[in-house]
């Protein structure tokens, strides 16, 4: 990530682009990325399309053009996404298949040359096989769509692939299920790098409102009660979502909504279905997980940083919403390490 003084941060992301493209795949992840970019300015990320050829003919016969070549080198701290490519359409030529496939092999030795430590690999869908291929999955947790998971295994014997996975984070390898996922899987990235009130306002803006997790197909709890368009209510959303550790009360929510708070508490329950304390907890409880899973701080301070008063504090507001103690979650990511 560069950044100089007063300048946002930039990402250089170089978007992939296979023959017969999936053109989903390529355009969801990047959507993402340009609402970001909308939204915020502390971080901006910077696509540039590039490819073996300078234009494609997509999944659905669109044809992609105005793509650069594959550059000879990439700054670290580049996102290096790999669209996948639809299966040849019936009538393709065999002459036009091994154009493809001299085309794919080249994507294949250029992968090899770039991809160091501090460059990060996204596979989208079918992607993944490319950086198969390229013998970058090895010793990686990884996924792909559900029709290409045997192939993938094969491909990469030393990889970990994922069954039944909407996406998968290992290290400076990301990978995700297929086509849709790819979506989420960004909104995952762009939570990291620009916050998680700049995803949710871009899944708000895209009406992706079940933003889903890479471990299951489930509510993120940073959508939960997201599906409405209640300005109000979304302003002191966007608040907590923010700084879910600050110290909340209605009265200070109410002065960001722009509302009383009487009438903010009113209309909060209506459209979320749950309380302003209860969605204050919830969002509480998600970034515990987050310092759970992602760190080994004592429990004490993960309840101090997540916003609660005591760790006597967090426990019950954990057990509210999860049947095991928050250690139990730690020794289970252990063992599926």
């Amino acid at each position: 990530m560069n950044s100089r003084r007063g300048q946002p941060a930039e990402i250089p992301v170089l978007l992939v682009v296979p023959p017969r493209v999936l053109l989903l795949d390529a355009a969801g992840p990047m959507e993402v990325l340009r609402m970001a970019n909308r939204e915020q300015s502390a971080v901006r990320f910077a696509v540039r399309f590039v490819g073996p050829q300078d234009s494609t003919q997509s999944s659905i016969g669109l044809a992609v053009a105005n793509i650069a070549p594959l550059p000879d080198r990439v700054p670290d701290g580049t996102l290096v996404v790999l669209a996948g490519s639809s299966d040849p359409p019936p009538g393709t030529t065999a002459s036009s298949r091994k154009q493809d496939a001299l085309l794919e092999a080249s994507i294949v030795r250029w992968l090899k040359h770039v991809i160091r430590p501090g460059v990060s690999l996204v596979s989208i869908c079918s992607g993944a096989l490319l950086a198969a291929r390229a013998g970058l999955l090895d010793g990686y947790e990884c996924t792909t769509h559900y029709d290409k998971v045997a192939e993938l295994a094969r491909m990469a014997p030393a990889a970990r692939v994922r069954e039944n996975r909407l996406y998968v984070e290992d290290g400076e390898r990301l990978s995700s299920a297929g086509i849709a996922a790819g979506i989420d899987l960004m909104l995952h990235i762009v939570a990291k790098m620009a916050g998680h009130a700049t995803a949710l306002a871009a899944a708000r803006y895209l009406v992706v409102y079940l933003r889903r997790t890479g471990a299951d197909p489930q509510l993120s709890p940073w959508l939960d009660g997201r599906n409405h368009i209640h300005p109000m209510v979304h302003r002191a959303q966007d608040a907590v979502a923010a700084d879910p550790a600050h110290d909340w009360s209605v009265d200070e929510l109410a002065r960001v909504a722009a509302a009383s708070p009487r009438n903010l508490s009113r209309h909060f329950k209506a459209h979320t279905g749950m309380s302003i304390t209860d969605y204050v907890n919830r969002l509480r409880i998600a970034l515990a997980r987050e310092l759970i899973a992602g760190s080994r701080l004592q429990i004490e301070t993960v309840a101090e940083r997540a916003g609660f008063a005591s760790a006597r504090q967090f426990r019950r507001a954990w057990h509210r919403l999860h049947g095991s103690p928050p250690n139990a979650m730690r020794s289970a990511d252990a063992v599926s390490r």
